[in-house]
């Protein structure tokens, strides 16, 4: 899904850049509702898990093989402006960094990547939790579906941007069908990955999700006071 240098033409590369900065600046003033003294630390930590998944590649069809988006993850945990963030963050280090997509190309990897798989994952979510059982298992559930869906979404998001701008002698559906194909079952992994990860922290701390704050019950942690001095002494 990094697009490298040259892939994509520089009229459409440097369009694509004012989007993501459009965006990200979008993001960074939502990012101000959602961030606190609690929740900064987190989004580092979710920002760093990305990194280290999409590092991870796994086996898809063909020889081919995907990895972790992390966009739907990251909003589920932290909340879509700083999810998105996150995962912004993690693709400019990568170009700068690895050489894991084009710098020039830079504003199309982090509008199909971040923007895209927020924009779609979250709200997906969100929609899904009002007919789900309001359970962990229902929110794993859900956050499978929205993951699932937000990779092919992103990867034809991408389709049409090489539409406007590829610079590959790819027909564009030769494209469209080899990009819709292998994303949807990079999607399922992206899902089981989101879900078995949204599934663990709801399961030690639920009040951590940001994406199920008014949606599940949240346990409240009762701390038993210390007994009186002399208590308890014959």
């Amino acid at each position: 899904m990094h697009a490298p240098d040259g892939f994509i033409d520089g009229p459409t590369s440097l369009a694509m850049g004012a989007v993501a900065a459009a965006g990200l600046a979008v993001c960074v003033r939502g990012a101000r509702a959602e961030l606190d003294e609690r929740a900064a630390p987190r989004a580092g930590l979710a920002a760093a898990f990305v990194f280290a998944a999409q590092m991870i590649n796994f086996p898809v069809a063909g020889g081919t093989s995907g990895h972790l988006l992390g966009g739907t993850l990251a909003a589920i945990l932290v909340g879509p402006y700083t999810g998105a963030l996150c995962v912004a963050v993690v693709l400019i280090v990568q170009a700068l960094l690895f050489a894991d997509g084009g710098l020039t190309a830079l504003g199309t990897n982090i509008t199909t990547m971040a923007l895209i798989t927020t924009l779609v994952g979250y709200p997906l979510f969100r929609q899904l939790l009002r007919v789900l059982p309001r359970t962990r298992g229902g929110a794993a559930v859900g956050a499978f579906i929205a993951a699932l869906v937000s990779v092919p979404c992103s990867a034809l998001a991408f389709v049409a941007v090489y539409a406007v701008g590829g610079t590959a002698p790819i027909p564009i559906g030769t494209f469209l069908t080899a990009m819709g194909a292998v994303h949807v079952l990079i999607g399922i992994g992206e899902g089981v990955i989101t879900a078995l990860t949204v599934s663990a922290v709801l399961a030690v701390r639920p009040d951590l999700v940001y994406g199920v704050r008014d949606r599940l019950p949240v346990p409240e942690l009762r701390i038993r006071p210390a007994p009186a001095p002399g208590h308890g002494e014959g």
